[in-house]
């Protein structure tokens, strides 16, 4: 009589198990196509991309851009909110810009997005509540645009709102500030759209003068 236990069964409905098999399966399908690439990246990193977005688990940066493991720095947060107080933001910017000279910093939100969708229904929280108020802020200034707009249509417009004040903010960060004028730092606003995996650009654009009246008030010296 045959005594061993079969626990293929047990380790496919096991989620986290599953996920450790197939991050062995990963490794050596890239170690047989590259035999060098674990090496090379142990080595450093040399990102040109530093990718701001939510924390939605369908929104993968490195997927979604074609790229590899080392190609894109990546912070997200709840909503790709971009608060000036926030430590971790300004820690990622830093690092980033400062010591790894990333050329692009991307702020990429999507559709169906859970941050939008609590900040348009008023329900309460808890925590995220405060998370969440630079977003309300931006709901109660386009109140009356966002009144004529419903369903996705009023979704979506806050998410690209959102997604525009949030670079409005990052190009006062002083370290963005410094690059912007010094070596042509790049900042994009991006939509990620869940219903056909698209990126939708953000028109972000300002003009000299508002460039130069942002530099002038935030560069620091």
């Amino acid at each position: 009589m045959n005594t061993t236990t079969d626990t293929s069964s047990l380790l496919t409905d096991d989620e986290f198990t599953a996920s450790l098999q197939a991050n062995k399966i990963w490794a050596s399908d890239i170690a047989a196509k590259d035999p060098e690439f674990f090496k090379n990246s142990a080595k450093g990193q040399a990102p040109d991309i530093l990718w701001i977005g939510c924390c939605d688990s369908r929104v993968p940066e490195t997927t979604v851009l074609g790229k590899k493991p080392g190609e894109v720095f990546v912070l997200r947060n709840i909503a790709n909110i971009i608060n000036p107080t926030d430590i971790a933001l300004l820690s990622s910017v830093e690092f980033s810009v400062k010591h790894l000279k990333i050329k692009h910093i991307v702020l990429c939100g999507h559709t169906s997005c859970g941050g939008v969708k609590a900040t348009l229904a008023n329900n309460k929280l808890d925590i995220l509540d405060v998370w969440l108020q630079p977003m309300r802020q931006i709901r109660e200034k386009h109140s009356e645009a966002l009144s004529k707009l419903s369903g996705e249509e009023k979704e979506d417009a806050l998410a690209r709102l959102n997604i525009q004040q949030g670079v409005e903010n990052l190009r006062r960060i002083p370290t963005v500030v410094d690059a912007i004028k010094n070596r042509g730092l790049k900042i994009h606003g991006l939509l990620y759209k869940l219903s056909d995996g698209h990126l939708e650009q953000i028109d972000t654009a300002e003009d000299e003068v508002a460039s130069e009246c942002r530099h002038n008030t935030f560069e620091l010296k």
